[in-house]
């Protein structure tokens, strides 16, 4: 199949959810939204402030309806939360500052292809998944939706039952988009859900192009691929040929899940990270690189921790006039390779290596 890199892309960063609901339940609320706040600086479209989840099972998202009251929107981003059932709905309605619509409804089935991970994420059986189809494509229809989308949950492999096929990927797409042509409905979306990271670029490569060999109504691609296992840049990428148009990120690659036997090991691809190979790509983001690098560092002062990005660290390619002195002395720690934004004062300590007029004595 031949490449169709997109021109843009929407990357959705979801930090102050997924980030952030596996870190400390200890962060003080003004933290959160010294970070929230950085955020809003990035050129990001559109944030998720958090979740409005039990916490019982969420501790770290308890503060929501607090930092719902107290941030403060910036001109042009749509701030969401997710939401889980009636009573978070409930909860997030009492907050003005939050779109929870922001375009045309979108109607859409998830299934899991990990019975085990089903029970122990959602608190549901597949089966009960699955059932659940044919009301969501009876208010699809009646709300006069032109298409649906389905979601394929963990579609690759599971810590609790292993790999799975090609031919089950398939089955269950199949299933899935039968319910909604039944219904009267073509489906042009179609979501990798994958919280357990054994995404790699030959399996991902091999769905998405029987997927669109099988139905070419599916038009839009979109990839939330957990980074667990250090290739998902590289599935992206892939996915990117094939004319995806929509990911999931994370500053500094933070996230993780705590049902799947991973926790803070599952995190996602770093958004400074794809918004570099992105933007080298010559695909618009809309992202300010230098002001998501800034909210990394902000990010880590926050959580108390290193992050796991690469483009934070040493920074975006130098050209032109950005690039290093050639005299520049001994770069060793990572506080002294962050001088591409701290400045030159964080290794003038250093042996210089060669000074101009110099011969070379190593």
């Amino acid at each position: 199949m031949t490449s169709l890199l997109p021109k843009s892309v929407i990357i959705t960063d979801d930090t102050m959810r997924e980030g952030l609901q596996i870190e400390s339940a200890d962060i003080p609320v003004s933290e959160k939204l010294r970070l929230l706040d950085a955020l809003g600086e990035t050129g990001a479209k559109t944030i998720s402030i958090g979740s409005f989840a039990h916490p019982k099972w969420t501790p770290q998202m308890a503060c929501i309806d607090e930092i719902a009251e107290k941030f403060v929107p910036k001109p042009g981003i749509r701030y969401t939360a997710a939401i889980f059932n009636a009573k978070g709905f409930e909860r997030a309605s009492q907050h003005p500052k939050l779109n929870m619509g922001g375009g045309p409804q979108r109607f859409g089935c998830h299934v899991e292809l990990c019975d085990s991970f089903a029970r122990r994420n959602y608190n549901r059986t597949q089966a009960e998944q699955i059932a659940s189809i044919d009301g969501t494509v009876k208010r699809a229809r009646e709300a006069g939706a032109e298409f649906g989308s389905v979601a394929l949950g963990n579609p690759w492999g599971s810590n609790f039952e292993g790999p799975y096929t090609h031919q089950q990927r398939m089955d269950l797409m199949t299933l899935m988009v039968d319910k909604w042509h039944d219904g009267g409905l073509k489906v042009n979306r179609v979501s990798f859900i994958e919280a357990m990271g054994w995404n790699t670029p030959l399996v991902v490569k091999e769905t998405i192009v029987a997927i669109k060999d099988k139905w070419p109504e599916i038009t839009d691609i979109h990839c939330h691929m957990h980074n667990t296992r250090g290739v998902t840049i590289a599935s992206y990428y892939e996915a990117l040929q094939l004319g995806a148009r929509e990911f999931d990120t994370c500053l500094g690659g933070m996230g993780g899940c705590p049902y799947c036997g991973n926790g803070r090991a599952a995190g996602h691809v770093p958004t400074e990270d794809f918004v570099d190979l992105c933007h080298e790509l010559g695909i618009e983001t809309g992202y300010n690189l230098e002001k998501l690098i800034e909210a990394v560092a902000i990010a880590e002062e926050v959580v108390g921790h290193a992050l796991w990005g690469h483009i934070s660290k040493a920074g975006p390619r130098p050209r032109g006039d950005e690039v290093y002195p050639i005299d520049m002395p001994f770069v060793e720690t990572l506080d002294e390779a962050a001088h591409f934004r701290k400045g030159s004062g964080v290794y003038e300590h250093q042996m210089s290596p060669w000074k101009a007029g110099d011969a070379l004595t190593r």
